[in-house]
């Protein structure tokens, strides 16, 4: 059972929570702005310091983009703002323009409600534990601002959609395209509602796109890959070959196949890592995958003499595991899928690409193509509005663990419950053989982590 810090400003995937609550308001941004742009400052190698600030589609956004800009200005940094764009492009920009860092104005996933912000370095790598703790210390420090001569300047990028399309497109070799391939996108009414489409329609695809009409409360509102049963039912209307499901930001999709049936995200990564090592193009013969990973994944991939190695659920842990022992794949079910020779995060189209690509040399339906081994049965249930200090009671750890023990014994299974790092919530995940019986092990912690009576 995981542990959580509370009084950590940090997730697992940068800053998140409820706008204009305590960690998300105009206010936090400025500090945070003055904060890592402290700490960042120089770190470009540029004759002056600058900032790549990019967002998602909601309301917030406007509140919390000039807020972060008037931050870093005051410090003498450059603010560099491109609008609308996938977190994975902010990564990839950050690096190409020689930015110091760069930002993500997103919650991903979350509902409109939701805000945060990510920050990336100065190559476009999300940060480390070590760096983030540092930029804490900075911001209880208070900033050091500049002179009214040096403060920084702001200004639009015009083509940043234009330089990421041409980015993901690399992700195929000159002579590849997606000519005949008929796609439903679904871009959650998120940073993904513009380049998504027009990056597949540039490579040859037909794409029937759903959820491309942001009004900055609709991001991720029963839509996207939270909620990809529209577009796996637009795509068996549409007779298509696949379905393509974003999230809020686009680091993360979701697949359907042509009969409408989703396609659980492991398989998607066991149909790259057998693609990988049958081209000899797998490092290391190995696959970073977190505690989440489906054993049925595990092995499959041992079959297949690729090993598995597991990390914490967040895919900035899966990239530090890639980018410290040389691999480069890595995923989770969530939808976040890095492929390191392409990009510097999870992101969604690329992943997308590649799958298409592959779908259609194979000749296969989606169907059969990409379901190479069977997903072992699990269920996940999300626990709302519990304190996550109650998985630190020893009472509860312990009947907790009888139960693991338990499951393990008698049916070869396991359970793994922990709080999540974006969300006020604990997850609970029971995976076992015999499927009859997962539903009641899931009531039996749900009880436990509930009755009062343990507290």
């Amino acid at each position: 059972m995981a542990k959580t810090n509370k009084n950590k400003l940090f997730g697992t995937d940068g800053i998140r929570g409820t706008v204009n609550g305590e960690k998300v308001n105009a206010i936090m941004a400025v500090n945070i702005a003055m904060a890592a742009g402290e700490y960042f400052y120089g770190k470009g190698g540029t004759k002056r310091p600058r900032v790549l600030i990019g967002k998602d589609t909601r309301l917030s956004g406007y509140m919390l983009e000039p807020a972060l800009v008037a931050g870093f200005t005051s410090l003498g940094i450059d603010a560099i703002t491109t609008g609308p764009l996938p977190t994975p492009g902010i990564a990839h920009l950050t690096n190409v323009l020689r930015c110091d860092l760069g930002v993500m104005i997103s919650a991903s996933h979350n509902p409109y409600q939701d805000n945060g912000i990510k920050l990336f370095n100065s190559k476009g790598y999300k940060l480390s534990d070590k760096v983030e703790s540092e930029i804490e210390k900075l911001l209880k420090k208070g900033p050091k601002l500049t002179n009214a001569k040096n403060l920084g300047r702001a200004r639009r990028m015009e083509d940043a959609i234009g330089r990421y399309i041409e980015l993901i497109k690399l992700v195929l070799k000159k002579d590849e395209n997606l000519l005949g391939m008929k796609i439903v996108l679904d871009c959650a009414n998120g940073a993904g509602y513009k380049v998504g489409t027009e990056t597949l329609f540039e490579l040859g695809s037909e794409v029937a796109s759903i959820f491309t009409n942001p009004d900055g409360t609709n991001i991720n509102d029963d839509c996207g890959a939270m909620f990809p049963d529209k577009m796996a039912l637009k795509t068996k209307e549409e007779k298509a070959d696949l379905g393509i499901a974003l999230d809020g930001d686009a680091d993360r999709v979701i697949f359907s196949d042509e009969s409408g049936n989703l396609i659980d995200s492991d398989q998607i990564i066991g149909v790259l890592a057998l693609n990988l090592k049958n081209n000899n193009l797998l490092k290391n013969d190995t696959v970073v995958g977190t505690v989440m990973t489906n054993i049925g994944l595990e092995v499959f991939l041992k079959q297949h003499n690729i090993n598995l190695k597991r990390v914490n659920v967040g895919d900035r842990y899966i990239l530090d595991e890639m980018l410290s022992n040389n691999y480069n794949l890595g995923g989770e079910p969530s939808g976040h899928i890095i492929m390191s020779d392409h990009t510097k995060s999870g992101d969604g189209l690329v992943t997308a690409i590649k799958i298409l690509s592959l779908l259609k040399k194979s000749g296969l339906k989606a169907s059969k193509f990409l379901r190479p081994f069977k997903i072992t049965p699990y269920k996940i249930k999300n626990l709302k509005k519990i304190n996550h200090d109650i998985l630190e009671n020893k009472k509860v750890y312990e009947e907790l663990k009888k139960i693991e023990v338990e499951l393990k014994r008698n049916y070869g299974g396991r359970i793994l419950i922990r709080p999540s790092g974006t969300e006020p919530l604990i997850r609970i995940l029971v995976e076992c053989q015999r499927e009859d019986i997962i539903g009641e092990y899931i009531l039996k912690i749900e009880n436990i982590i509930t009755n009062e009576n343990f507290v």
